[in-house]
């Protein structure tokens, strides 16, 4: 069955360039199309498509208001489409916040010059969006940070909190370095509820997984390794609403630092870190080269370069160029081997909901070392793509709703 789509946007150009891009796979069908946020919501509402693709800035009901009620009086998956700029960037994370799923960039030129790479990427994520069972999640994920209402205040650009004014500043912090105490066992060594998981977990069905996750461990009974050192957290696809969730849990005094890599434009991330670091007591920031490494704080990869531990001193990060080798500008894979190979069995290592298998391969270096590895259960992702290639490698200690993180992480039942 195709995936049925509504193109709401103000520009004819765009309209019909969107058209003429997804009508030519045949797993796509195009059902409409509107000029504005208004004429979107209606035909939201007559023609149920499986997803909309919804641009940022229209008269009469922006992108951002029609968001906010699509998801209220009829839930749909939703992609965005953004300008890569410090506003747009900004508009978009209201608008995942609103409850849209994705975006992609509106660039000019790559959509003017019919690029491959571009026609790909937008046919990729229809089909993945559009097949997600998740609007309903969406919206009632979106609850406790507000009503949804169009006179709700965003999180984006909500004031500090007195908690975060009051929280632990870096400075009173232990500014001691992180380095692992012990050398790294082999997987061979640990006790056998620690090596890695060798049963069939091809979690096809949301309920099916929360069965066999039970056969690991009772959420209740589960917490943070006691030898854990660092915290490293790979997301995609639906990850800014995901991590949201679960660092807005974690208190100031985390005893951890955290790194965080979200598969985002250089754009983007800077203003991302800028939105958690308002709304988390821990510090949030994009990563630098040359950060430490602090309890209590968490670094976000740079967009279009890639992060890891300095080999020269534990208690501080790299940032290094992208390669062009390597499909994700920052990649998971990379930092889950880095800090593999520097902190071994002191790693905890998270995968949240994204398409494609980054974090599969890092995930295995650090379970050969003795790592823990826990992966978002398919119910609560946006996308089961990144979780399923760990668990399905056997890769993952446990399979955790995205409810379950925060209050794992902050010793919270």
């Amino acid at each position: 069955m195709s995936i049925k789509v509504l193109v709401v946007d103000d520009s004819g150009f765009f309209r019909h360039r969107i058209t003429d891009l997804l009508s030519g796979d045949s797993r796509i069908e195009v059902v409409g199309s509107a000029q504005n946020g208004k004429e979107g919501v209606e035909q939201a509402k007559k023609l149920k498509p499986d997803l909309i693709t919804m641009d940022v800035e229209m008269p009469q009901m922006n992108g951002i208001e029609a968001v906010r009620v699509i998801m209220r009086e009829c839930p749909t998956n939703i992609l965005m489409l953004s300008s890569l700029t410090h506003e747009g960037a900004q508009v978009t994370l209201q608008a995942l916040e609103a409850g849209a799923l994705d975006y992609l960039s509106k660039d000019m030129r790559a959509w003017m010059e019919h690029s491959a790479s571009l026609e790909k990427q937008l046919r990729d994520k229809v089909v993945e969006l559009g097949r997600s069972r998740h609007s309903k999640l969406r919206s009632s994920f979106i609850s406790p940070f507000g009503s949804g209402d169009s006179k709700s205040k965003s999180m984006v650009f909500r004031p500090e909190t007195e908690s975060k004014t009051a929280r632990t500043t870096p400075a009173a912090r232990s500014e001691k370095p992180i380095r692992p105490t012990e050398r790294p066992r082999s997987s061979s060594n640990l006790p056998l509820r620690d090596r890695p998981v060798t049963s069939q977990l091809k979690a096809k069905q949301p309920q099916t997984e929360v069965k066999k996750r039970a056969a690991y461990k009772p959420a209740s009974k589960i917490s943070v390794p006691s030898g854990c050192k660092i915290v490293v957290i790979g997301s995609s696809t639906g990850g800014p609403a995901a991590l949201q969730q679960i660092l807005t849990q974690l208190p100031a005094n985390f005893p951890h630092p955290i790194l965080l890599v979200q598969h985002m434009p250089k754009t983007f991330t800077s203003v991302f870190a800028t939105r958690l670091d308002q709304q988390c007591k821990i510090s949030v920031k994009e990563a630098e080269d040359g950060d430490r490494l602090m309890p209590g704080r968490a670094l976000l990869a740079p967009g279009g370069h890639q992060m890891i531990i300095d080999p020269r001193g534990l208690d501080k990060i790299r940032i290094m160029p992208g390669d062009e080798r390597l499909t994700y500008k920052p990649s998971v894979d990379v930092t889950y081997a880095s800090a593999a190979k520097s902190y071994g069995n002191k790693v905890l290592g998270i995968i949240l909901t994204g398409m494609g298998a980054d974090g599969r391969d890092g995930a295995k270096m650090l379970r050969q070392q003795g790592a823990t590895i826990w992966a978002q259960n398919e119910a609560s992702c946006t996308i089961y793509g990144m979780p399923q290639a760990v668990v399905n490698a056997g890769l993952a200690n446990e399979i955790l709703d995205l409810t379950e993180f925060g209050p794992i992480l902050s010793n919270r039942r």
